[in-house]
Order: structure tokens, then sequence, then C-alpha cells
């Protein structure tokens, strides 16, 4: 493979990834860096202003999730940080992986951009300051970035459905049933949001609860796992997931999640045990895909982890936990485990595996549209190791571990823990946006040059 690939032309080379079809990346389907660089610099952005709102709510933040600080931190996170880094990964990976173009012109994608980063910050300040005025706002432009979203998705795999790439099916379905999480998790949001914004009443049993659970379970959970059966492998140089988990994990957990919803709505509450075992098996679930993801990375062909391996792995233990937890919530329902269940869901799985899904997919992008004025291969362009090395992430991952057991103690002693809890995370989303910049910097000063070159 390696010999025929070199007889290939730059610019056949530069599609081809790896050997055999199923690890084969097509990065002529990238879209306008503009498309979805806004939405991976708001992952540090918002993390540093999670960081603040953390340090300045203090102990309080830390006691109950129903805290009006702790409900705006947590937004702050699964909207500015794990909403923006999946938009913006679903624009850039689909296309690249699957060959589905989402969204090609960057003034529609700043549109889109636009309304949640300004939604976001919006509906925190509305829980903060319990304005109805201010999350009315906020309800309009997440319904707006969201609608607009879905529909430009929807639209996309319409027209390309017969078009796209067979390999990446496991992908493509977990990204679907991602969606119609997604959907799901909008819809209840804003339910719960017009309480706020119109004063609407809503008599569903256990709402917010079940909103939570599609959002990180459905949404979060599914699209993380789909990007993972292609990108771990590819980047990882792993073997390739088990093909009844790559086909059979993401209708499972959809399945069971629609299960326990509705049982957590109609059963009353003397009969819930239905629902806790529907609860189980999804942790059992993700608990399987969890050790399998840990076993490969335990068996990856390069010897030397990364920063993006080391992301991962803390992400699938940090998985692997929540099983433990949540049933040491069922024995002590206790709201200091509970939020403790919670930073594991949002910052041990979900901002770990951004981290790492960043430290692949930024150098990767930047070299890829360095590359793109050129026929041929040029000493000018940085390699993709040099654009983010590895020795300025291993700081950054050392410091989001550190955040992570400090925020797990704050859940048990708040008052100890928060504010070294919270200058941990301001300093991890520091070190991420510095090594962010400086790739910037680099990929603009290469950029500078090639185009020097060519005149």
């Amino acid at each position: 493979m390696s010999i025929i690939t070199g007889l290939l032309p730059w610019s056949a080379r530069r599609n081809t990834i790896l050997t055999g079809m199923k690890r084969v990346l097509f990065f002529s389907n990238s879209p306008a860096l503009s498309v979805s660089l806004p939405f991976f610099l708001n992952v540090p952005l918002f993390l540093l202003l999670a960081a603040v709102l953390l340090w300045w709510a203090g102990p309080q933040a830390m006691m109950s999730r129903w805290n009006e600080a702790t409900l705006a931190l947590t937004h702050l996170l699964t909207l500015g940080v794990l909403a923006s880094a999946m938009l913006g990964a679903l624009m850039q990976v689909l296309p690249v992986a699957t060959a589905v173009r989402v969204v090609a012109s960057p003034v529609f994608a700043l549109g889109i951009y636009s309304a949640l980063t300004s939604g976001t910050l919006l509906l925190a300040a509305g829980f903060l300051s319990a304005r109805a005025d201010i999350a009315r706002i906020a309800f309009v432009l997440l319904a707006l970035a969201f609608g607009t979203f879905l529909l430009a998705v929807v639209v996309a795999l319409l027209r390309h459905r017969h078009t796209r790439v067979p390999a990446s099916e496991p992908l493509f379905r977990s990204a679907q049933l991602a969606l119609l999480a997604l959907v799901l998790t909008v819809g209840l949001g804003l339910a719960l949001l017009a309480t706020r914004a119109w004063g609407v009443r809503l008599s569903i049993p256990g709402i917010t609860d079940i909103h939570g659970a599609w959002g990180l379970l459905g949404w979060t959970g599914l699209l993380m796992a789909g990007v993972s059966f292609k990108v771990i492998p590819v980047f990882q140089a792993t073997e390739l997931y088990p093909r009844h988990l790559m086909r059979g994990l993401a209708p499972a957990v959809f399945i069971t999640l629609t299960a326990w919803s509705v049982m957590t709505m109609w059963l009353p509450y003397p009969v819930q045990w239905p629902a806790g075992l529907m609860a189980l098996l999804l942790g059992v679930l993700y608990l399987v895909y969890a050790l399998v993801s840990l076993r490969l990375l335990h068996r990856r062909k390069r010897p030397q982890p990364d920063t993006n391996t080391r992301f991962w792995r803390l992400a699938m233990v940090s998985f692997a936990a929540c099983l433990p937890c949540w049933v040491l919530l069922q024995l002590l329902p206790t709201p200091h485990i509970a939020m403790a269940l919670g930073v594991l869901m949002v910052v041990g799985v979900a901002v770990s595996a951004i981290n790492g899904m960043l430290y692949k997919i930024i150098p990767v992008l930047l070299w890829n549209h360095a590359q793109m004025p050129l026929k041929e291969a040029s000493p000018l362009v940085p390699k993709v190791k040099q654009i983010l090395p590895d020795h300025m992430g291993i700081w950054q991952f050392r410091l989001q571990c550190a955040a992570l057991l400090l925020l797990l103690l704050a859940c048990i002693w708040p008052v100890v823990f928060t504010g070294l809890a919270a200058l941990a995370s301001f300093l991890s989303a520091a070190w991420l946006l510095r090594n962010i910049l400086s790739a910037l910097q680099l990929y603009w000063r290469a950029r500078q040059q090639i185009r020097a070159s060519l005149r």
C-alpha cells in the first residue's frame, strides 16, 4: 500500500489516511476553515468563563444542581463547550469521514455560531438574574441556532443519501440517532426555558432528568461513540471496534433511553423499578463501550501515548466510573453523589473527549488547509505533529486531571475544594487556549510564506 500511495499524485495521497477502506478520510471534502474553527474556539473560551463563574459562585454552586449558579454553570458547559464542539465536529467530520457536506457556506455557519454563542450567554445570564425578558431572547436565539443546524443536516442527509461512503455506516448511524436525541434534548430544554420566559406550566414528571439524560447519554454519548468508531482506529492506530458493537450500541442505547423516559413519565413513583432497570442497562451498555475503547487504546500499535490518547483514556475511565457512581446514588440518594455523577459525565467524559478531539482535529485541519494551494508537498508546511506538539498538551492534560479530581472532591467537601477546582479548571482552559492560538499563529505564518513563494 505504501508503494502504491507513493506513486499517487500529491492531491490523492493527501486524501488517503492509513490502509484499508474503513480507515480512509477524504480531506478534499473539508469545508472552509471559518466554518468549524469558531465553534472549536468556543471550547476554551467557555471553559474559562465557567471557571470564573465557579470561583465567583463559590461552594453554593457545588451543593445542589438546582442552584441558579449551578444551572448557569451547567449550561455554559453543555451548550457553550459541548454543543459548540459537537456542532463544529459534525460540520468538519461528516464531510471528511462520510462525504456528507453539512454546512458549506461560512456565512451560514457564522449565523448558527452567533445564535448559539449569544443564546448560551443570555441563558446563563437569565439563570443568574432570574429575568424573564433575557430568558425570552435566549429562547429565540437557541431555537434559531439548533433549528437552522438541524434543518441543514436533514437537507444534507437527503441530498447525499446515495453518495455517502458505505464504510462510514457505524458513524453515520450513530450520528443519525444522536441528532434525533438532539431534537428531543432541544425540545425539552426549550419547554423548560418557556416556564421561565413566559410562565408556561409543565406537568411532565421527571422532565428535567429526561432532558439531561437525552442531552448527555443520547446526544453527547451517541455522537462521541460514533466519532470514536472512526477516529480512534485512524488516529490511534488501533484495531477496528468489534462489528457488533459498532452496529448495535447506538440503537440499543436509543431504544433503552426511550423506554426509560416513557417509564419515568408514566409509571407512578412507588413502581419505578422498571425505569431503574432501564437506567442500569444504559450504564452497562456504556460501560461495555468504555472498556472496549480502553482495551483498543491499550493495544494500540504506537507505543508512546500522545495527548489525544491520554484524553481519550481519561474520558473512558470516567465513563466506566459513571455506572458505579449511579449505583451508589441509588443506595445513598444524596445531592453530593448526584453532583459527582454530573461532574463525571460532563467534565470527565465529554470535556475530556472534546479536549482529545481538538488535539487531533485542529492540527490536521490546519495542515490540510495550509496544503490546499500547493500541487505538491512543501517544506514550508509544518507537519501535523509540529502544529500542536505533544509537549504542549501534556501539561494541559495534567491540569485537566487535577481539575476533575478537585471538582469531584468539591462535590463532597465544597467549602474546602471549590476554589481550588475553579483555579485548576481556569488554568487548564487557559493552557488549551494558548495551545490553539499557538497552532493558529504557526498556520498563518506558514500561509504567508506559501503565498510569497507562489508569487
